[in-house]
């Protein structure tokens, strides 16, 4: 798979622009600001129907206009597909697929995959559980059309339980056989959430620790651990011992949404005993086994996006990464820098068919 153009109207910082891609390689080069990354945010947005930095649509207008739309052309098993999506203020978003809408956004993830890497996943790392849990999700959600339908529907029941605690609380009432509804369902979509997600990381850790190993050279040992109550306790009980504080706090405090992912190198949280350099290439690792993982059950090679890549590795390791494009491990690749020669200067190394857009 290969998205061969792309054409932007009013995206982000974009008034109008069209690119031919080349099959393997393209960078855009030019000053901080020019609009680099708002290109790759566009791909990112034909894959996922929202953005990789900012999931409200709006925002994503150009400042003074009242709509934006994306056109993609991809080559997928050798068909051609004609991606668009749109917004106009005070609309609802339309993402059409060869001329036809989808009715639920849902049904097109997964279907031109895609995995980002960036400055901004640092946020992986120092942010809270609920930027963890949407990495686990999202990874899963590419090649599990059934897992994203469950996980929607169990946040639009946590959201009901929520509005009822809320409700108790201001009536001064309890009424536990409503709420049992309610606990009946999280527990049959919790549980599936939970089984998946359990599932998922038993084959993704390892995949993650030899990409780890290859990238810093075997240097560290390190681990990606799933923190979940439910390791301990049913879904049914977590729920009862949970109750009490649920009334008073006026929500669900306890579920799968409140899963966790423990990032550890030599057995000590990355966050706290990790060197910015241990945490990028941890990141890296973290990004690559994405693309691995989905590859292989997706049998489908992802775009891969490398945001200001240079700024997160140095010129071998970006190296690395490029020449895995000689051995076909990688597809299409999408790179942006600030500096046309450094990148060029790698990219000759690679033996592929690259072009540069100078923003």
């Amino acid at each position: 798979m290969h998205l061969q153009k792309l054409s932007l109207v009013n995206f982000k910082n974009i008034e109008a622009k069209t690119f031919q891609f080349e099959e393997k390689i393209n960078c855009f080069v030019g000053d901080n600001g020019v609009g680099k990354t708002n290109v790759l945010d566009a791909i990112y947005y034909l894959s996922f129907t929202k953005g990789y930095f900012n999931s409200i649509a709006g925002q994503n207008i150009r400042h003074n206009q009242d709509f934006f739309m994306i056109e993609g052309d991809y080559l997928l098993h050798n068909r051609l597909e004609k991606i668009i999506c749109s917004l106009k203020k005070g609309q609802k978003k339309v993402l059409k697929r060869n001329g036809k809408a989808y009715e639920k956004f849902s049904e097109h993830v997964g279907q031109f995959p895609l995995v980002m890497i960036s400055p901004a996943d640092r946020d992986l790392i120092i942010e809270g559980s609920e930027t963890r849990r949407k990495f686990i999700d999202e990874v899963i959600s590419q090649q599990d059309k059934k897992y994203l339908q469950t996980l929607i529907s169990y946040n639009k029941v946590v959201s009901q339980r929520n509005a009822l605690l809320k409700y108790f609380a201001a009536n001064r009432t309890f009424d536990a056989l409503n709420l049992s509804v309610y606990n009946e369902q999280l527990v049959s979509l919790g549980s599936v959430i939970y089984q998946k997600r359990n599932a998922f990381l038993k084959e993704f850790v390892p995949i993650f620790n030899e990409k780890h190993q290859v990238i810093s050279g075997n240097k560290e040992a390190v681990n990606l651990i799933y923190k979940s109550k439910l390791h301990e306790v049913s879904f049914e009980e977590l729920l009862a011992q949970s109750l009490e504080k649920d009334k008073v706090l006026q929500y669900t405090s306890a579920g799968t949404h409140k899963d966790d992912l423990s990032f550890e190198i030599e057995g000590y949280p990355i966050k706290k005993f990790g060197s910015q350099g241990q945490q990028k290439t941890y990141l890296i690792a973290l990004k690559l086994a994405q693309f691995e993982f989905i590859k292989k059950q997706l049998q489908i090679t992802p775009i891969l996006l490398l945001d200001d890549v240079f700024d997160k590795l140095d010129e071998h390791r970006v190296s690395h990464i490029i020449s895995l494009v000689n051995t076909n491990e990688l597809g299409q690749i999408f790179i942006t820098d600030t500096h046309a020669d450094r990148t060029e200067a790698v990219l000759k190394q690679s033996n592929q068919s690259y072009q540069i857009f100078k923003l």
